[in-house]
C-alpha cells in the first residue's frame, strides 16, 4: 500500500557478534560465512531482487573488512553509516542511517538474520511485506515467522499476532505467537524525534503497540539466525536439505 515501489533500505551490522566467538575474533559477525556466502549477502541479495537500488550499512566491528566487502557488492548502490567511534544500538544506529537516505519508505534489515525457500515465481517476502504495509493505519509492518520455521533461535517468542495483524508482546499462554524476523517497512520520517545518542529500537516498538499501529506479516520459508558457533552447522544442514528439496 506504499504505492511506489520501496527502492532504499538500512541494514543493522554493526554489532559485535560476541555470542559468536571465537569466530568473530577474526571477522565481523556479517562477513561469517553460511554455506559459502556471507551472511549479510542474503540480506543485500533479497533487498536487490525486491529492486532496492541503495542501502545504508552501518559498521563498527572490523569496520574496514566491512567497507571493503560492502565496496564491491555488485548489485545495490551501498553508502555506510560509521559508527567506529561509538556504537548507536539498534535504534540509535537507524535514526543515523536514515538521514543518509531520501526522505520516504524503507526497509529496516538486520545483517544476521536471513530466509530462504519463497515459494518461486510468487512475490517474495519483501514484496508481501511492502504490500502489506499501510502507513494510515500502521507506524511499522515487522516481517514475523512462527517458531517452528526458525533454525538457531533460542526459542523466544517476540509477539502474538492478531487475526486482524496487529502485534502485541507475547505473554505466556497467549494465541498465535511468532518471532521478529529482521525485516521492517517503515517511513524514514518515524524517528525524526528521536534522541541522537544510541538507544534501543524496541521503545519504537513498543509505542507502536501502545497505539495500536504495530503489525506483523508471516513470511514464507525458513528462517535462519547464526548467533553462536553451534547454530552455524545447523544453519548450514537447513540450507542443504532445502537445496536438495528434502
Amino acid at each position: 500500500m506504499t504505492n511506489a515501489p520501496i527502492t532504499q533500505a538500512m541494514v543493522l551490522a554493526a554489532g559485535l557478534g560476541t555470542r559468536l566467538r571465537p569466530i568473530t575474533d577474526t571477522m565481523p559477525k556479517p562477513l561469517v560465512p553460511v554455506a559459502g556466502k556471507p551472511m549479510i549477502d542474503y540480506g543485500l541479495d533479497a533487498l536487490a531482487d525486491v529492486g532496492v537500488t541503495h542501502a545504508v550499512v552501518n559498521v563498527h566491528h572490523f569496520a574496514d573488512r566491512m567497507e571493503a566487502h560492502l565496496a564491491a557488492y555488485p548489485r545495490l548502490e551501498i553508502t555506510v553509516s560509521d559508527e567506529r567511534a561509538q556504537l548507536m544500538n539498534s535504534g540509535g544506529g537507524l535514526k543515523q542511517g536514515l538521514s543518509l537516505l531520501i526522505p520516504g519508505f524503507v526497509f529496516v534489515m538486520n545483517a544476521d538474520l536471513f530466509w530462504i525457500g519463497e515459494k518461486t515465481g510468487e512475490p517474495t517476502n519483501l514484496d508481501r511485506l511492502a504490500g502489506f504495509f499501510d502507513p494510515q493505519r500502521m507506524d511499522m509492518a515487522l516481517l514475523c515467522v512462527p517458531l517452528e520455521r526458525t533454525t538457531g533461535h533460542n526459542g523466544k517468542k517476540d509477539f502474538q499476532l492478531s487475526s486482524d495483524g496487529r502485534l502485541s508482546r507475547y505473554i505466556e499462554g497467549g494465541d498465535n505467537p511468532v518471532v521478529y524476523a529482521g525485516a521492517i517497512v517503515m517511513h524514514t520520517s518515524l524517528l525524526h524525534d528521536a534522541p541522537d545518542d544510541a538507544f534501543n529500537l524496541n521503545i519504537y516498538f513498543d509505542r507502536a503497540i501502545k497505539n495500536d499501529r504495530l503489525f506483523g506479516h508471516v513470511m514464507d520459508g525458513e528462517w535462519i539466525t547464526v548467533g553462536t558457533p553451534e547454530a552455524l552447522p545447523e544453519a548450514e544442514a537447513v540450507i542443504a536439505r532445502h537445496k536438495a528439496g528434502t
